[in-house]
């Protein structure tokens, strides 16, 4: 069996239908796990969910921006650590097509499968399993590691599975010890470049074996539609999360 893996796809439909395209026309993919941050920063909402959740060969859970804006939608309290970016989310919020609320309010925030004997755990990022259920607005998620095996063995210590993905932290993240794989494969929709990664795992009986993929795609309509359509904070996002790629 070979799944993708995606994830913080942030708001960028021109990176999700590149690495989609490549992935359709290679077609030896069974599955695509999507680790949360579908939107937020990135303005095509509604385009990148409907990218998704038209698909029946996709799972997805939920990540810290799309919680933020549902609790805006619902009128719950967003939560204190994203303050400075609620005025975008307010402006997310606002556009974002109804149909897809419900759907969104559904996804799990972990997912675990079992695959040819193999246990795999899926999450946006670490918590604590005394928060797993608590409200977005109490910053449940663990506070970002750097990127090396120590912090994420340290990070994960109470999670035995084989490979353990997620998302959250934009570089890629791939390590492994004698047990474990921890893999992001990088924020899909921010880069410094216009290259979309993502991750393909295949599975066989004598182990699991990672490929780090990248999708290059003309990023220009998309990085122009943050001026276009007055994105909130649009110089800074392009700055910060764009590497201040200019069209």
């Amino acid at each position: 069996m070979k799944v993708a893996i995606i994830t913080d796809v942030h708001g960028n439909a021109s990176a999700l239908k590149a690495v989609l395209r490549v992935i359709d026309e290679r077609d030896e993919i069974d599955h695509i796990y999507c680790l949360g941050d579908m939107v937020g920063i990135g303005p095509d909402t509604n385009e990148v969910l409907d990218l998704l959740f038209s698909r029946n060969d996709l799972s997805m859970i939920t990540g810290n921006h799309d919680e933020a804006v549902l609790a805006i939608i619902k009128g719950e309290p967003h939560p204190d650590g994203h303050i400075h970016v609620k005025e975008h989310h307010e402006w997310i919020a606002e556009r974002m097509n109804q149909t897809f609320i419900s759907k969104l309010e559904k996804l799990p925030r972990t997912i675990q499968h079992m695959i040819n004997n193999y246990s795999f755990f899926f999450t946006h990022y670490h918590m604590e399993p005394k928060k797993l259920d608590e409200h977005i607005s109490q910053n449940p998620f663990s506070k970002i590691v750097e990127p090396n095996l120590n912090n994420l063995e340290r990070l994960f210590k109470n999670q035995f599975h084989h490979l353990i993905g997620f998302g959250h932290h934009h570089p890629i993240h791939h390590f492994r010890n004698d047990q474990t794989i921890y893999l992001n494969p990088g924020s899909l929709g921010c880069n410094s470049e216009p290259v979309a990664p993502y991750a393909t795992v295949s599975i066989e009986d004598r182990g699991i074996q990672v490929n780090l993929e990248k999708v290059t795609y003309d990023n220009s309509l998309f990085l122009l539609s943050y001026k276009n359509l007055q994105v909130p904070e649009h110089e800074f996002i392009i700055r910060a999360f764009h590497g201040n790629q200019r069209v």
